[in-house]
């Protein structure tokens, strides 16, 4: 669903001290793409129909050819509520084979299958020189998107994956809010989605992030330190409100030389981002991170040859990163509109004019 809403930066936030990059997204690194694919169908049930679907895929491409030239990767875990395949073979092996695909939970599968196949036919030494295990990490889209359907096809990961390869061409900005995966999604009361935001450290080197954003509740939102949640006006009596638990996945993107060990600690640092944002890390909730550095890319079985960003010179890109996160889901927020889904339930969008009123009167 594409939208006209403002982001963070247009209504005059700005989040931490480091400048963004060009188009303030995950973009700005050198070769990156991002790319969506929504499925939106209101039919009947089976079998006259397929149901309401409010789902999607997004793809975040690190750019070349991921199996040839796989990217040093590490991740971190706030809390286990979810799932991402090939993060476990990311933390062994500290690299990751292919782009990075985000769906809803009950996707996941159908996502992993097209994945594969597609991956396969542009690269015939998959599955005959190694095996691949893709990166698909999920968020639960079912307050608005009927999980009992196999919604997502073949199709919609393919049409993703083509404009992830385009957007790295092109360099434009990715679409935000209720897009791609983020279409069902809610996030502290209100419409989530997809947010991206980008940081430029003092070395020149850029960091990326794009959230997929749908956890926490109303009352805790907070933007650039005003409690933006308590202090706008309640739903109204008798309207269901999203649960305050169902994950975030963040993507964390890089062209610095950083070892898988460092980027284990840039991901960690996501966590701190969103708990600016009012995350608490609910029971059922899924806080995943993935930080991938394409600085020390290296052909398949050999070592890179310069020398990794280690110790204290991190220190900025771990500020790149909580920043970058904190602006990122405030933008999957401010960008998303209100969505209706399955048996009417809402997710309402951010009431923009609101908040800017609050946080002038706050100062900001």
């Amino acid at each position: 669903m594409l939208t006209d809403r403002p982001r963070a930066a247009e209504l005059g936030i700005r989040i931490g001290r480091l400048p963004s990059g060009p188009t303030g997204s995950i973009v700005d690194v050198p070769g990156v793409g991002v790319g969506h694919a929504a499925v939106w169908r209101d039919e009947a049930d089976p079998p006259a129909g397929r149901g309401v679907a409010r789902t999607g895929v997004t793809v975040i491409d690190p750019g070349g050819n991921c199996f040839r030239e796989p990217v040093p990767a590490g991740g971190a875990v706030l809390n286990g509520a979810g799932e991402c395949t090939g993060f476990l073979a990311a933390a062994e092996w500290g690299l990751v084979e292919a782009p990075i695909f985000l769906t809803s939970t009950m996707q996941l599968g159908r996502v992993f299958d097209a994945a594969c196949e597609l991956l396969i036919e542009e690269e015939p030494a998959i599955g005959v020189e190694d095996v691949i295990i893709p990166v698909v990490a999920e968020c639960d889209d079912s307050f608005l998107n009927d999980a009992r359907r196999m919604q997502v096809e073949r199709a919609d990961v393919a049409a993703a994956l083509a404009q992830a390869r385009a957007s790295a061409r092109s360099g434009a900005a990715p679409d935000e809010g209720a897009v791609g995966a983020g279409t069902g999604m809610s996030c502290l009361g209100f419409k989530g989605g997809i947010g991206t935001a980008s940081r430029v450290v003092p070395s020149g080197h850029t960091v990326g992030v794009l959230t997929l954003t749908n956890f926490g509740e109303r009352e805790r939102l907070t933007v650039d330190g005003v409690p933006v949640g308590r202090l706008l006006p309640p739903l109204p009596p008798g309207v269901p409100a999203a649960p305050p638990a169902g994950s975030c996945i963040v993507i964390v993107l890089t062209d610095a030389p950083i070892d898988p060990a460092g980027c284990a600690r840039l991901a960690r640092r996501a966590g701190l981002g969103l708990a600016r944002t009012g995350s608490t890390a609910h029971h059922a909730s899924g806080e995943i991170f993935l930080a991938l550095a394409t600085g020390l890319r290296a052909p398949r079985g050999t070592s890179p040859g310069a020398a990794p960003v280690q110790g204290r010179d991190l220190d900025p890109y771990f500020a790149a990163v909580v920043e970058a996160t904190e602006e990122s889901v405030l933008n999957s927020v401010l960008r998303a509109r209100t969505v209706v889904g399955r048996h009417g339930n809402t997710s309402y969008g951010l009431p923009v004019d609101e908040v800017a009123a609050l946080l002038r009167a706050h100062g900001r």
